[in-house]
């Protein structure tokens, strides 16, 4: 199953670009020979400022068709790592072919487009930059297909 992650903004050289990177490198070598993967991180910028509607429809345009979408959503449910990578598993065990996981801008993500997904994922009450939001969810990927794996990186 590949992954997606289409998101808002672009991410720039720095600390948070290289722990994404680190990340999703982890991740595509624990998860390829669990049918995860690979990680593709689709970035569309609203130039003209039309907000979290001009934002869902680039959006749109790079989540693939027929993907599983799950927003990541202050709104959405918290879930342990364990239960993250039993949701990935039945996914991918569905048969499903793609799976995108969808950041909003710094106003979030535009109603319609939030009420078409499959899943509203939550990393608590806090409200995190969407950037930082991109690592947390490269590192709750390795940490599922390490969990799914059976390796020792996540200790309960």
């Amino acid at each position: 199953m590949k992954v997606h992650i289409c998101a808002v903004g672009r991410l720039r050289s720095g600390p948070e670009r290289d722990l994404l990177d680190d990340y999703l490198t982890r991740f595509d070598r624990t998860g390829r020979a669990l049918g995860l993967g690979p990680v593709m991180v689709h970035e569309v910028e609203d130039r003209k400022g039309g907000g979290m509607t001009a934002e869902a429809g680039l959006l749109d345009g790079v989540i693939p068709k027929g993907a599983v979408i799950c927003a990541l959503d202050e709104r959405g449910k918290l879930m342990s790592s364990p239960d993250f990578a039993t949701m990935l598993c039945g996914w991918r065990d569905d048969g499903r072919g793609d799976l995108a996981f969808v950041i909003g801008g710094a106003d979030g993500i535009d109603p319609a487009l939030r009420a078409r997904v499959d899943a509203k994922l939550s990393f608590g009450k806090m409200v995190w930059p969407h950037m930082l939001a991109r690592v947390m969810l490269s590192e709750q990927l390795y940490r599922a297909a390490s969990i799914l794996a059976g390796a020792p990186y996540h200790r309960v």
